[in-house]
């Protein structure tokens, strides 16, 4: 790959992003994808002038000139694909058209679509998993709509019995909400247009639930059924309003906030990886919504279940958002939920409808400070709430989430934040099928626009494989200067090259240029080497000698992996020191030296430790263990060369920065908490044992949670040195790295001693930097010959169930009779309305 001609096809893009995303002439709800199935419902709307003519044809005209090449309507996922809500929204569009009698080429390609692929979508609702209570309502009142204009529908065999659970599922829905006193779920009265022939309403009822904006619930599409039943001036305003602002297609919701359709943008951005081209852009969207929120009075209760959840998706978006830029926002400006039992009760009976919000506040927990119980309280309730919405089934059975979504939850509830290297949460969400999710509507998700989000995707795409390239390419240089310097050869302890590099490439973005990521890994790699001599090989003689050595800098008397290992520390210093040197005109071999002399010392001591048996006070151990950890040998100089301004004498001051202090003790806590056993095993002694020792009544369980609560709260104060400027004056290119160390760390050192293991890490290492991301749309497969095979396949069952003998099917269930008349050429037959449906069988 040629990188420079990558690089600029590349920026090429991101000019081209940044014009459509960012410049002030943006209309804001066009980043949002048009909801096929509202506009569909615009469209139907009949002119009370013309009534054979549509009131908004240019909704007409989006449906006419939207349907995708496969014959649907409607969104697919980040990869092209088409989702479950294309069933209904293609329904809809249908019967658009068959209204005003247009389209019939259209009409035809639609109904081979729901033919063809209604099995197939609806195996995502598998018998192990319950129904959608959307799905339930919308699915049925759309293929009874079908009916009502003429359209005969063909399901093929392995999809009639979810299509009848659903017709059932909405009928126990509709029976045991029709006279609740309170709505536990999102009104029946929101899913208007859709519910059923039998289910009387009363027109005072819609009047009476519609807001002060004319819509009923913020929904295109029960504002059109609610406008054709009561012709309500008010609901006409607000349509008129509608298609006046959208000019064609229309959202799912409506309005929408414009601040928080920027916010998802900018965590779209984010998570998949291209931060580092839009960093303007961003920081003024951030400095915006900062300003409104610290310039609001209180953080209102929302009024309904609608403004509730949009509400608390915003709120933690932008508080998470924000305290990760830097910017001090209470937590009581997400957390106002809490205060409200009422909200609190409808999110625990509305599992479906608020997941991506609770994922939302799950998320912004990651970055809570000491003291702040609230956000305690928001993250055991958001937990709790995501656990039970994975689980397999619930209560009432009527919760659902995607298989995409599930992922996405148990991603997030197995891996600590702290855990995760940015290289790979970027291709995770690259990859992700529903990474054009933003937040769950009524009746679909809203997603980006198709084009803005395919967009996004090919310029992630392109940004991962470049830094593939790069890193592959250092890598490579890097496995020769540690064979060069005899490091990787040394016969004994741990052969580390690759996880080092691993570590600093997937911890940090691109900006870090190639001269950081080398120098963090190359003295990753020597700290390790050295320490698996102090530790198994060396004798107590041979590791004074090399001390001695480091602190006089001279290697004389060396031999053997003692002369290797000085040789390699002494061409890294000086390598270093070279450049900066060059850069910055100043001299700071004499602290790299004395960094390094500190390091080994720790490393002597702790081996005379554990080779004359003496064991050392706690506090003695976490001073001389929190060096031997080594982090402030790697970020030191690497931090110098981030901000040349910052000379390394200031970042030893006083023994370190606190934040510097603070990476070292949990680093080394960390490493503790999985490496006590073995350590055991060699007769050495760490923060673990040292407890047990320490306290004889404790048990191992009693040691291990004494010191994560140490470690919890260690790291709730790191965050904040790192992320709020009161706590450190360190510039925060410098306060990152300490966080992407500690990040290394944690990933390492999560579950298992993963740094020790020679295979944990090498599916993570080929997914980083060799195995191609699996994107749909980056570069679509040619037709397989299966694909034939499967045709001939499909006409054989086709065959089979067109064979006389089936022609007339009858099945009964519940209370309703299904009718299958058997040929898509015969006569419609008798149309029966609920209860009693007519199904096409073929």
């Amino acid at each position: 790959m040629d990188l420079s001609s990558e690089q600029s096809s590349i920026q090429s893009l991101v000019n081209k992003m940044k014009v459509e995303m960012f410049s002030s002439n943006c209309d804001t709800h066009s980043f949002i994808s048009p909801s096929a199935y509202d506009t569909a419902w615009l469209a139907m709307i009949p002119d009370p002038h013309q009534p054979s003519q549509p009131m908004f044809k240019n909704c007409l005209d989006w449906v006419l000139h939207n349907q995708k090449d496969e014959g649907s309507w409607g969104d697919c996922d980040a990869h092209g694909m088409p989702t479950i809500e294309c069933l209904p929204a293609t329904l809809a569009c249908i019967v658009a058209l068959k209204k005003w009698n247009v389209g019939t080429v259209c009409v035809e390609k639609g109904l081979g679509f729901i033919e063809a692929n209604t099995e197939k979508l609806l195996e995502a609702m598998d018998n192990h998993v319950p129904r959608p209570r959307w799905y339930a309502i919308v699915f049925p009142g759309m293929v009874e709509l079908a009916r009502t204009v003429g359209v005969r529908l063909i399901f093929l065999p392995g999809s009639s019995g979810v299509v009848s659970e659903l017709f059932n599922k909405r009928q126990q829905i509709l029976e045991k909400e029709k006279d609740a006193d309170t709505y536990q779920n999102l009104p029946l009265l929101s899913y208007l247009e859709a519910l059923a022939a039998s289910y009387e309403i009363d027109e005072n009822d819609i009047i009476k639930h519609l807001s002060s904006d004319g819509s009923l619930f913020q929904s295109p599409s029960a504002t059109a059924s609610a406008f054709m039943a009561t012709g309500n001036k008010h609901c006409l305003a607000y349509l008129l309003s509608l298609v006046e602002r959208c000019d064609g297609g229309v959202p799912a919701t409506y309005p929408m906030d414009g601040e928080l359709i920027k916010l998802c943008l900018v965590n779209q951005v984010f998570r998949l990886g291209l931060a580092e081209h839009f960093i303007e852009e961003t920081e003024k969207v951030l400095a915006k919504v900062y300003r409104n929120y610290m310039n609001q009075e209180s953080w209102a209760k929302p009024s309904n279940l609608v403004a509730a959840q949009q509400a608390l998706f915003k709120d933690s978006l932008a508080f998470r958002l924000l305290r990760m830029h830097g910017y001090a926002l209470p937590s009581d400006s997400f957390c106002w939920f809490l205060q409200h039992e009422d909200i609190r009760d409808q999110i625990e009976n509305n599992q479906e409808y608020f997941s991506c919000a609770m994922i939302n506040v799950y998320r912004a927990t990651d970055l809570m400070f000491s003291g702040e119980y609230d956000l305690q309280e928001a993250r055991s309730f958001s937990k709790k709430l995501l656990e039970k919405t994975v689980s397999v089934g619930t209560r009432d059975q009527t919760h659902f989430i995607s298989s995409n979504l599930r992922g996405v939850i148990e991603h997030e509830l197995r891996l600590p934040w702290f855990a995760r290297l940015d290289h790979l949460e970027h291709r995770m969400w690259i990859e992700e099928q529903d990474s054009n999710v933003l937040w769950m509507g009524k009746a679909s998700s809203h997603r980006l626009s198709c084009h803005l989000a395919d967009e996004l995707v090919r310029l992630a795409v392109q940004s991962y494989e470049f830094r593939q390239s790069v890193y592959k390419n250092e890598l490579e240089e890097l496995k020769r200067w540690s064979k060069d310097w005899g490091l990787s050869d040394m016969g004994f302890g741990r052969e580390k090259t690759t996880y080092c590099y691993f570590a600093i490439a997937s911890s940090c973005s691109l900006p870090y240029d190639s001269d950081i990521r080398m120098m963090v890994a190359k003295s990753a790699i020597l700290i390790t080497v050295a320490d698996d001599f102090f530790d198994m090989e060396g004798s107590l003689i041979q590791l004074k000698d090399l001390t001695d050595a480091v602190q006089r800098w001279d290697s004389k008397g060396l031999s053997g992996h003692s002369k290797i290992i000085f040789d390699a520390l002494d061409n890294l210093v000086r390598e270093i020191a070279t450049k900066y040197l060059q850069q910055q005109g100043r001299d700071i071999i004499n602290n790299l030296q004395d960094i390094w002399y500190e390091t080994f010392a720790s490393w002597f001591t702790e081996s005379t430790w554990g080779k004359t048996g003496r064991i050392p006070s706690m506090k003695e151990y976490l001073e001389t263990g929190m060096t031997s950890i080594a982090t402030h040998t790697i970020v030191l100089p690497a931090s110098c060369f981030l901000n040349p301004s910052l000379p390394i004498s200031k970042l030893r001051s006083q023994q370190y920065e606190s934040i510097t202090k603070l990476l070292m003790l949990i680093a080394r806590l960390l490493n503790d908490v999985q490496s006590y056993q073995k350590e055991k095993d060699e007769g050495k002694i760490n923060s673990v044992l040292l407890y047990l020792k320490e306290n004889p009544e404790a048990d191992i369980e009693d040691s291990i949670a004494f010191v994560r609560e140490i470690l919890d709260e260690k790291k709730k104060e790191f965050l904040q040195h790192v992320l709020m400027d009161e706590f450190s004056d360190l510039p925060k290119p410098c306060k990152h790295l300490h966080l992407s160390c500690l990040k290394v760390f944690q990933m390492f050192f999560n579950s298992t001693n993963g740094y020790d293991s020679n295979t944990q890490m090498l599916q993570d290492i080929n997914k980083a930097f060799y195995i191609p991301l699996e994107v749909g749309n980056s570069n679509p497969p040619k037709p397989l010959p299966l694909q034939t095979g499967a045709k001939k396949e499909y006409l054989k069952i086709n065959s089979y169930f067109n064979r006389p003998s089936m022609h007339y099917m009858r099945r009964s269930f519940a209370t309703r009779q299904i009718s299958w008349p058997a040929s898509r050429d015969g006569g419609l037959g008798k149309m029966f309305m609920p209860p009693k449906l007519r199904f096409c069988f073929t």
